[in-house]
């Protein structure tokens, strides 16, 4: 294999990068696997020994049971980056291609979170075949598809799915270690990744358009050398045996195509299907909206404010949790601001609000005031807000954390739950039920329909709503007119 060699040059690469840096949790899907939404990027070091090209085996270590693949876009350094802007750390990236994050479970627990050896074995980063000018690319076209012996099990949209920007990554990066050209840098996977066995072929293909990386193809083989005690042995226990195959079923949350339905459906509607399903607390009191016209559907993207203590407040400036959760804020999520219902002071104004927007927020929901009204009001978004006020908020607030399950408006929120608003009001919903919940409220609302089309024509509601099984047959007939 190359990498045993450690040659000058691995094809997909100009040179042996002088790092690659790899991605902990990046993608919403994922992160919504293991029960937790990361404010900012987490990291890890993989040695260039792990390099592999594409048709490299890919050999299980003795011992080991769980060894996951993990489909990933790889970005390559073309110029040196040094503690740059977000807005200009794409500049920075020359190439982009297909990797495969490999690693065994069996020894996560030996190097406590550095995943030396469970991620850093010889030809466990297979990278290629091709790379993609990054100055050609567009962005929002890229996709990232794995596939196991020709069935594919990861399929994702990284500038849908992803927590971070690839320029917010370099620039994250290059604010305390330099990048060099040629340095890689992992920018983590989607949920699907799974445990591959002796045999097994996965395949990662990165494209954009009529961009490819090409197929980046390892055969996975059962390694041919003994590992021996001293130093960690492989352990497999139910609970690495749990996060290394993960869920059942993929997708855990909805995709965009739910997102835009959902925009559909009316809040009451939702809130009558989730109260079927127990759940009657998810329905945000006592806020209204600049927008009344406007829907709302995203993913939850929290900050929480403490009351004003002004050692505390001092100390938190210039980028405040406020701050820092505004410029995280990727395309489809709703700021959600904890506010504790305080009243007498915003908690955001104009400027702020115009740059969530900008970054693609899908709305903003704060339990608190809000300040220049009139400016908020003229957004292309709605702001959900209990109260009107001019002062900042330094009056009453310290705004404390970002990415924490935060209490709004009576309602507990967590990163990554799905908030869905119209002129009634907000909904949480759960990530994980809906879909389930978007085809029973669309059904519902299908029903209705059909049940006001009758009351319009003077029949009376007794025996017509709710709909009746003794009247389901009228209303798919009336379902099913052409």
């Amino acid at each position: 294999m190359i990498l045993r060699t450690m040659p000058e040059k691995v094809t997909a690469l100009e040179r042996v990068p002088g790092k690659v840096v790899a991605v902990h949790s990046s993608y919403r899907s994922r992160a919504a696997q293991r029960g937790t939404i990361p404010a900012w990027p987490s990291y890890f070091l993989k040695p260039s020994s792990s390099l592999a090209e594409s048709g490299d085996p890919v050999a299980r270590p003795p011992g080991c049971e769980l060894l996951a693949f993990e489909g990933e876009v790889a970005l390559v350094i073309g110029r040196r980056a040094r503690r740059v802007r977000p807005a200009d750390g794409w500049d920075h990236v020359a190439h982009l291609t297909a990797a495969n994050d490999f690693g065994v479970y069996d020894l996560r627990y030996a190097d406590r979170g550095s995943n030396v050896r469970s991620k850093g074995i010889d030809g466990f980063t297979p990278i290629g075949p091709r790379l993609i000018d990054a100055r050609a690319v567009d962005t929002e076209a890229l996709r990232l598809r794995t596939w196991v012996n020709g069935n594919l099990t990861q399929d994702a949209w990284p500038a849908r799915d992803m927590l971070f920007g690839f320029g917010d990554i370099v620039a994250d990066l290059s604010r305390l270690l330099t990048l060099e050209p040629g340095d890689v840098i992992l920018t983590g996977t989607p949920a699907g990744s799974t445990v591959v066995t002796p045999g097994d072929v996965v395949e990662v293909e990165v494209s954009a358009g009529d961009l490819s990386s090409g197929r980046l193809r390892s055969p996975i083989v059962q390694a041919d050398y003994r590992l021996d005690p001293p130093g960690a042995m492989p352990r497999a226990t139910d609970a690495e045996r749990a996060a290394a195959y993960g869920p059942t079923h993929q997708p855990p949350g909805p995709d965009q195509e739910i997102l835009n339905a959902l925009r559909e459906v009316s809040t009451a509607t939702l809130a009558a299907v989730l109260r079927k399903r127990g759940l009657n607390t998810v329905t945000l009191d006592g806020l209204r909206s600049t927008h009344t016209r406007q829907k709302m559907a995203g993913y939850a993207r929290t900050v929480r404010y403490l009351p004003l203590r002004e050692d505390l407040s001092a100390a938190q400036q210039p980028m405040n949790a406020q701050k820092q959760a505004i410029e995280a804020i990727r395309p489809g999520e709703v700021l959600v601001i904890e506010a504790r219902g305080e009243s007498t002071a915003g908690t955001i104004g104009d400027i702020l609000a115009l740059r969530a927007q900008v970054r693609g927020a899908a709305g903003l929901v704060t339990d608190g005031a809000i300040r220049d009204s009139k400016a908020l009001a003229g957004l292309d978004i709605p702001v959900y807000h209990a109260a009107v006020h001019p002062a900042v908020l330094g009056r009453r607030h310290v705004p404390w954390e970002t990415g924490v399950t935060v209490a709004c408006a009576g309602v507990t929120i967590q990163p990554g739950d799905l908030l869905v608003g119209d002129a009634d009001g907000v909904v949480v919903l759960p990530p994980e039920i809906a879909a389930e919940v978007l085809a029973e409220a669309l059904e519902q609302e299908r029903q209705e329909e059909f049940v006001a089309s009758r009351v319009a024509a003077g029949e009376s509601i007794d025996g017509l709503f709710p709909l009746p099984e003794s009247r389901r047959p009228d209303y798919e007939a009336w379902r099913d007119r052409p």
